[in-house]
């Protein structure tokens, strides 16, 4: 039988150790593993790489302690903004959604995109208009409020910064929650959600929405999902650039994992780490931050939760 695996991320960046508590990181732990084994039931037990990796990112966004959904950052005008997709890697298949608001699982309206209109990607009032239309519950603006959020936008309110999830430095966290899987049958999947940046203005639009930028599948090669310094994965057009080395240089998906994170995004000046999974099964992490929320379980028998690079 065809080894079978799911990987799942929270975010990276300056995850200094220093400002984590004992109490908040064995929260974050698990949080991360309450997804994973969901999304890894759903392959045990014969289901799609599609459903696992949306059920993750559903239970990501569920939570407060990540920039997607629940926990999604403010805009300037102290609202919330919400990105996601969703890839099939069967079918090259693919839905996503952009600034997006009141909706509690972003993940699922952009399966919806893929499965239930003849669009890709959806945006704004339009998107919300199709949200309506398939009777989506709007939550209120309540639900999203979180006062460790709200403080980081308080910070810098009123001004022309903005800040990439929390901590004491502008480009601290890539807030972004994703999810890739491999199921029994051989085939892959990737998805991808966030809530942005604090404090951004114009609507601004991330890598995570973008097919091949933040998010990509394809069962000839790999499924990836991305976080990161946004604008610099939208240039590499990141995702898609892990699988290109794949399919055209013979890289296996580790080592074309690690050229584009630890050299290539480097070199024009980004950071950040992705989750990639392949047909076989194997999964790669590679993040060149201090740290990376991520996790990961295979049937060959091995799970990783971790936080930092150690």
């Amino acid at each position: 039988m065809n080894t079978f695996s799911i990987a799942i991320h929270g975010g990276a960046g300056t995850l200094v150790k220093g400002m984590m508590t004992p109490e908040l990181e064995v929260q974050y732990k698990l949080a991360l593993k309450k997804a994973l084994d969901a999304g890894y039931a759903i392959i045990e037990n014969g289901g799609t790489a599609i459903d696992a990796v949306e059920k993750a990112v559903v239970l990501l966004e569920d939570s407060p302690l990540f920039n997607a959904g629940k926990g999604s950052v403010f805009t300037a005008t102290e609202g919330h903004e919400m990105d996601a997709a969703i890839m099939d890697g069967k079918t090259l298949n693919a839905g996503a959604v952009s600034l997006i608001t009141g909706i509690k699982n972003p993940v699922s309206l952009s399966r919806d995109v893929m499965e239930r209109s003849e669009h890709v990607f959806l945006a704004g009032e339009g998107a919300m208009q199709f949200a309506k239309e398939l009777n989506y519950k709007l939550e209120n603006e309540s639900y999203f409020y979180d006062e460790l959020r709200h403080n980081q936008w308080l910070e810098i309110k009123g001004t022309d910064n903005f800040q990439l999830d929390h901590s004491l430095k502008k480009d601290s966290k890539f807030g972004t929650v994703g999810a890739v899987a491999c199921d029994k049958n051989g085939d892959i999947a990737a998805a991808t959600s966030t809530g942005g940046m604090t404090n951004k203005k114009w609507g601004r639009v991330g890598d995570s929405p973008m097919i091949g930028a933040g998010n990509y599948a394809n069962n000839k090669t790999c499924a990836v999902s991305c976080t990161g310094s946004g604008e610099f994965f939208i240039r590499g057009v990141v995702a898609y650039d892990v699988a290109c080395l794949i399919e055209h240089k013979n890289m296996s998906l580790k080592e074309a994992s690690e050229e584009v994170i630890n050299k290539r995004i480097l070199d024009i000046g980004g950071d950040g780490g992705l989750i990639a999974v392949d047909t076989k099964g194997n999964i790669a992490m590679p993040f060149n931050t201090e740290g990376m929320y991520r996790a990961s379980k295979s049937s060959a028998g091995k799970e990783e939760i971790a936080i930092y690079k150690d």
